[in-house]
């Protein structure tokens, strides 16, 4: 009796855990089966998820693509000038909206882009007008990897200081100075193509080869009366130019370039061959509020007819150093020397000092006020006043 007693006691316990556990497995399975369809339904979300982003992601490239990447700018500059000649007695006093200028470019995608620059100089051109419209840049841009940078077209040529930048805001004096107008000569553009190089962080070289200057004797070889302005320009012979650019130090630039034409008469018939070389270097150093700029410039021009008229040699520099006081008051006094003549056995030397101030209105826009005093083969003196912008 006892032992039928445990055996059935034994068997309903047995029987009680058997069903606890089927109940307790019963229940892992319904978790682990609403734990899948979360899985699942996870899954499908990250699916719709990814596929929305990347369609996302194809409408804003499309959208990039086709939206305009336009944009406009530009810079001008009213001047006045009164100055006296002191070897004539004449004076000049004029008012001259130098430069009305233009800028439109456009980024096609990340790698390629236009860009352009229309100006009038003087306000009015045409027939017995005094100013002109000037088509001054209008090229094609492409990096074809981060090292190198072409550009085809009408460009600014890589030489000097203020040739690539010349916005008003960005120097001191009403008046470009000379020795880059004169001798470089500023503003200068040809047309053609043109390589940059970073070969290394702060160092960077540009090659270039374009349509050439255009002298002779009737022009009186003038470096400055040769540009062509790629106006139906006479492209016999090209020139080939070269800049190396150093900025690795902070504050400071080092530039030199080279330009070779083998004939600045472009073959014409009749008139003296005339290679000609141009070397210019500059440095300009910033420390704190303190800058100074210097640049040296040269041309020598192989040939007979150059030589009679003593400018073979053609060269000039200047040094100017500048005080940012503030955000809107800056001082500068430059000194200028520059010959056209100076092949000449005369003294045919030009000596040109400029003291002035800047006042910026906004970063943009410049008010400036300086005293000009030329001696040498020239004796003038006299201020000027100005003012200027850029957006």
């Amino acid at each position: 009796m006892k032992k039928t007693l445990i055996a059935a006691t034994l068997l309903s316990l047995f029987s009680s855990q058997y069903a606890t556990a089927s109940d307790e497995t019963t229940e892992l399975r319904q978790i682990i089966e609403q734990q899948q369809k979360v899985l699942k339904d996870l899954e499908k979300r990250l699916e719709q998820t990814e596929k929305r982003v990347e369609t996302t992601a194809d409408v804003v490239e499309s959208t990039a693509s086709s939206k305009s990447a336009t944009t406009i700018g530009g810079y001008g500059e009213l001047h006045y000038n009164n100055i006296t000649d002191n070897k004539t007695g004449t004076d000049k006093k004029e008012f001259d909206f130098h430069r009305f200028v233009l800028f439109v470019g456009h980024e096609f995608n990340s790698t390629t882009r236009f860009f352009s620059e229309l100006e009038v100089e003087h306000s009015l051109a045409g027939e017995g007008k005094k100013g002109e419209v000037e088509l001054e840049q209008a090229y094609i841009e492409h990096d074809f990897n981060e090292m190198f940078t072409g550009k085809a077209g009408l460009f600014l040529m890589p030489v000097g200081i203020i040739n690539e930048t010349h916005e008003p805001n960005t120097f001191y004096g009403v008046e470009r100075n000379p020795v880059e107008k004169d001798i470089i000569p500023a503003t200068w553009w040809e047309a053609g193509l043109t390589l940059n190089v970073k070969a290394a962080p702060g160092l960077a070289f540009d090659t270039a080869v374009t349509s050439g200057l255009y002298l002779d004797q009737s022009s009186g070889y003038k470096i400055r009366n040769g540009r062509q302005k790629v106006s139906e320009a006479k492209g016999e012979d090209l020139a080939y130019t070269g800049r190396v650019k150093y900025t690795a130090v902070p504050g400071l630039e080092l530039a030199a370039t080279v330009q070779y034409q083998s004939d600045l008469t472009q073959g014409e018939a009749g008139v003296d061959t005339a290679s000609a070389t141009l070397l210019t270097a500059h440095a300009i150093y910033s420390i704190e509020n303190f800058t100074v700029k210097a640049l040296f410039a040269q041309w020598d021009i192989d040939g007979q007819e150059a030589e009679a008229l003593g400018r073979d040699k053609q060269n000039g520099f200047y040094i100017e150093p500048a005080y940012r006081i503030n955000d809107q008051f800056g001082v500068f006094a430059r000194y200028n020397e520059w010959d056209n003549n100076a092949g000449n056995s005369a003294e045919t030397k030009k000596k040109q000092t400029n003291l002035g101030v800047n006042y910026w209105l906004h970063e943009n826009v410049v008010f400036k006020a300086d005293f000009e005093k030329i001696t040498g083969a020239a004796d003038s003196d006299g201020f000027n006043l100005g003012v200027g912008y850029q957006f």
